[in-house]
């Protein structure tokens, strides 16, 4: 057994402890958290791993002391950081995450995005999501599944034509200075983006270089639903802690205001775009 999974395991054991030091049966605890019996029987057996969220109304029912209530919360993040590690999440590739990642999106009726050196992987063309899975894979030292997770990126890009999802999906420009791919693949991977301007289920937006940021984010980050998403190179926090969620809302509202759209992010990507070809037969950009 994995290290995550007995640490799942002996979460769930304390969370049925306190369960039954409450009082509480199964059906009992989850008729007052307004839950189904088998959501008790799943976290408690490490099956399924708790939200914040759940936690918190664990917590709540249980009268738990917060000196034990913030042990439990530094628990169940150490739990997700071991979960979420990249070595584990792509140790059979990149297919499995992607399809994780549109099973959330295809749920959820708001998603946020902001990248600060890369193109959000719901708008990656092909070849650009083809050469960001190949550095990935190399780097985690994972297997390179690349076709087939080129595939489900592409099938996630349905979620940008929703009607009933609010999308935003800004980056920064630097996204679009550094090369993640050959000059060519870059030209049209803009190519992409002048398109989604015009698109009416998108809110797309561009932060210029030589901007003024009314707050430095520290990396990118996604909101989908009411959970945020921050990937660092070793593994994937996710939260949806309340205050939290509220924290990452603020920063991207604020990074809007520094962003241009529509007709101005169509004028920087052309602009952007023109001088990219220019490098087009540059030694120091040839693949």
């Amino acid at each position: 057994m994995s290290t995550p999974e007995r640490h799942k395991l002996e979460f769930g054991d304390r969370l049925r402890e306190l369960r039954e030091s409450a009082g509480y049966s199964g059906r009992e605890f989850a008729s007052a958290a307004g839950w189904q019996p088998s959501k008790i029987s799943k976290i408690e057996n490490g099956k399924q791993l708790a939200t914040d969220a759940d936690l918190l109304t664990w917590v709540r029912l249980g009268k738990v002391p917060e000196p034990a209530a913030t042990e439990l919360r530094d628990e169940l993040r150490t739990i997700r950081l071991e979960s979420s590690s990249w070595k584990r999440q792509l140790r059979t590739g990149h297919r499995r995450r992607q399809e994780h990642s549109r099973g959330i999106e295809a749920e959820a009726s708001t998603i946020r995005a902001f990248e600060l050196v890369v193109v959000p992987g719901l708008v990656q063309t092909a070849d650009y999501a083809r050469h960001v899975f190949s550095s990935a894979a190399a780097l985690q030292q994972v297997p390179h599944d690349i076709d087939a997770a080129v595939q489900v990126r592409l099938e996630r890009q349905h979620a940008l034509y929703d009607s009933a999802k609010h999308v935003e999906l800004l980056i920064a420009e630097s996204a679009l200075r550094y090369f993640a791919c050959p000059p060519q693949t870059m030209v049209a991977q803009i190519d992409r983006l002048i398109a989604l301007c015009g698109l009416a289920t998108v809110r797309f937006g561009i932060i210029p270089l030589n901007t003024r940021l009314p707050h430095i984010p520290a990396s990118g980050f996604w909101i989908i639903g009411d959970t945020a998403f921050v990937e660092t190179v070793n593994t994937e926090i996710n939260t949806d802690d309340t205050d939290d969620v509220a924290l990452y809302n603020r920063l991207a509202d604020s990074l809007w205001q520094a962003a241009v759209e529509g007709d101005d992010a169509r004028r920087l990507l052309v602009q952007i775009s023109t001088e990219i070809a220019q490098l087009r037969d540059s030694p120091m950009t040839k693949d």
